[in-house]
């Protein structure tokens, strides 16, 4: 049985559009040249791998057992073509990377600022995602390496620590819980609190770890930065649970507090997931090697 890498391209452009035309645009094909080459594809394998109709296409049972394997063989690929780049051993490729929200907007933008200006042939795709689909893109292929905080539940995933996650709880200057040494998360659940977005990992995460004790989260506003959220605080409408190094660095410039969770899971272990550290290319070793390096430094 022979594939052909055009066609594997192609019919994961169209599985993650999800829409022939979108998928032909993306592979550079019309619609029905890309159609014929699914049908051709489909007679090979002897299954259906898309159903059709007016509103796009959907993935059959059979059409996702390829998925997986497609976008492993051409991560390889492009693994195998970044070994062999101009540039040198790291310094060209491509790296895709599902983080939770205190990665993306914490940590990761300083890291990849400093890895990024030394290797001028790396590009990056970074999404920020809940921690059940950074261990999902990680074992299907569709990512490169995932950043998680908490426990790992994952067969066939090497996990990597690299540092410490600990939640705190940053209230007004002059607020009733600001001269508390350390409180449980119900002792502030009788406060309105600010939260990040719906779709974030630390909300989601909140609204779990409130659910555990049979209460519900009273969120006053939902923003999009940390940042945001300090500001609010500050302002006195509300307090929030965010992590201690955003939480220490804007109290530098707001009047803020910062008090500690008398709670288990307040500290929360960072790791780097990957499928084979050793298979994957320079350019992603070097830059788990600079993650685990900021991790042991006040960097985060």
């Amino acid at each position: 049985m022979h594939f052909d890498l055009a066609d594997l391209r192609l019919f994961t452009h169209i599985a993650e559009a999800p829409s022939l035309t979108q998928g032909a645009r993306k592979a550079c094909l019309s619609p029905a040249a890309a159609s014929a080459r699914i049908k051709a594809l489909e007679n090979q394998l002897g299954s259906r791998l898309l159903y059709r109709d007016n509103r796009g296409v959907e993935v059959t049972p059979a059409g996702q057992r390829l998925l997986h394997h497609a976008r492993l063989i051409l991560r390889q690929v492009e693994y195998l073509k970044s070994e062999f780049t101009a540039y040198g051993t790291d310094a060209a490729g491509h790296i895709r990377i599902f983080a939770n929200t205190t990665a993306v907007t914490e940590f990761l933008p300083q890291v990849l600022a400093g890895f990024l200006a030394l290797r001028p042939g790396v590009t990056v795709d970074l999404q920020e995602k809940l921690n059940r689909d950074i261990v999902r893109g990680v074992l299907d292929g569709s990512s490169d390496l995932g950043i998680i905080a908490g426990p790992v539940h994952a067969n066939g995933l090497q996990a990597l620590h690299f540092s410490t996650d600990r939640l705190v709880l940053a209230v007004p200057r002059e607020h009733p819980l600001a001269q508390q040494q350390r409180l449980s998360l119900a002792d502030t659940l009788q406060f309105p609190h600010i939260g990040l977005h719906d779709g974030s990992t630390l909300n989601s995460f909140m609204r779990e770890q409130v659910e555990n004790i049979g209460e519900s989260l009273p969120l006053r506003i939902q923003l999009s930065s940390f940042e945001a959220v300090c500001r609010m605080i500050e302002a006195g409408v509300g307090i929030g649970v965010i992590p201690e190094t955003a939480a220490r660095r804007h109290a530098l410039s707001m009047e803020l507090s910062v008090v500690e969770l008398d709670e288990p899971w307040a500290v929360r272990e960072r790791s780097i997931l990957v499928r084979d550290l050793q298979a994957l290319p320079a350019c992603t070793q070097a830059l788990i090697e600079t993650l685990q390096a900021c991790g042991k430094d006040p960097c985060q």
